[in-house]
């Protein structure tokens, strides 16, 4: 990575959980302007019933508001397979740019054909303002933030490093809690280990957030680490586990694992940049649920 990291620049990090999926969302504010980021918005479902609410996003858009801060960046860590991106439904209220790895593509052609979206689905990236290569730079105000591509949980995944704090999506967890799946369409186990060590070479008081946390062994939810932390105490990668261990752990781990409840409908979400699909022919909107298709 040739982007410098500038540790002295510290923003203000406001971080959001949701219980229902566990996932943790960000404003993340310029410390020398009212410019700020959102990371990782999440949209309610509730799928039984096949209700879209925004309770979590209106949370997101009244603090936003209400710190009188200038919405620049809605930034997606990967295309999520737990929960429903808000990105859409909170930049028509506050503005700014949605962004995410230039790897969308390869996961709409991937999950374009599972869910049988036909040719009016377009798969390049186009539902989205900016698709991130590996190092490119963008700025929240006058800070210069970058992305780094983190595959492994998803071909789609970037860690993006802002200032003294790095949002590093599903690619790791807390110490206490290792590290995400690998074994979705696109993943690789490999490719996270190598993706972790990428991180884990930035420097050691870099601070790491989350996107999900589940409480391991009944702890309260936390979501704020640090690069030396990890590299000394995660369950999966610290104290230096080899590449070799960690695909053994991770491949036999993945076998064990449910898929996620919310899959089907955020994935079909997700990869067209937070939008639902479009209408039927009767004005309605719907969901498909491929048989045996994952």
């Amino acid at each position: 990575m040739s982007v410098k990291v500038d540790l002295s620049v510290k923003p203000e990090v406001k971080g959001f959980f949701d219980p229902a999926t566990n996932t943790i969302s960000y404003v993340v504010k310029d410390p020398a302007s009212d410019a700020c980021a959102i990371v990782d918005s999440v949209m309610d479902i509730d799928y039984a019933a096949g209700r879209i609410t925004y309770d979590h996003a209106d949370e997101l858009i009244a603090y936003v508001r209400d710190q009188g801060l200038t919405l620049e960046w809605l930034i997606e860590t990967h295309v999520h397979a737990d929960h429903l991106s808000a990105a859409p439904y909170i930049q028509r209220q506050l503005g700014g740019r949605i962004g995410i790895g230039r790897n969308i593509t390869v996961v709409q052609d991937t999950f374009g054909k599972v869910f049988n979206e036909g040719t009016e689905f377009q798969r390049d990236g186009s539902q989205f303002n900016r698709l991130f290569d590996d190092g490119d730079t963008y700025q929240v105000g006058g800070m210069t933030c970058f992305a780094m591509h983190t595959p492994g949980h998803t071909p789609a995944c970037m860690t993006h490093v802002m200032g003294d704090a790095a949002f590093v999506g599903d690619t790791l967890f807390m110490p206490d809690g290792g590290s995400a799946r690998a074994d979705f369409p696109g993943g690789d186990a490999g490719q996270l280990y190598d993706s972790i060590q990428k991180v884990l070479a930035l420097p050691d008081t870099m601070r790491l957030f989350m996107c999900h946390d589940y409480g391991p062994n009944g702890r309260e939810i936390r979501w704020e680490t640090t690069v030396g932390d990890e590299k000394a105490h995660n369950i999966h990668v610290g104290q230096g586990k080899t590449r070799e261990e960690f695909v053994a752990m991770r491949t036999a781990r993945d076998k064990t694992l449910a898929m996620p409840k919310l899959i089907i409908p955020s994935l079909q979400v997700n990869m067209r940049g937070g939008d639902l699909p479009p209408p039927d022919e009767d004005g309605k909107r719907y969901l498909k649920v491929p048989i045996n298709g994952l």
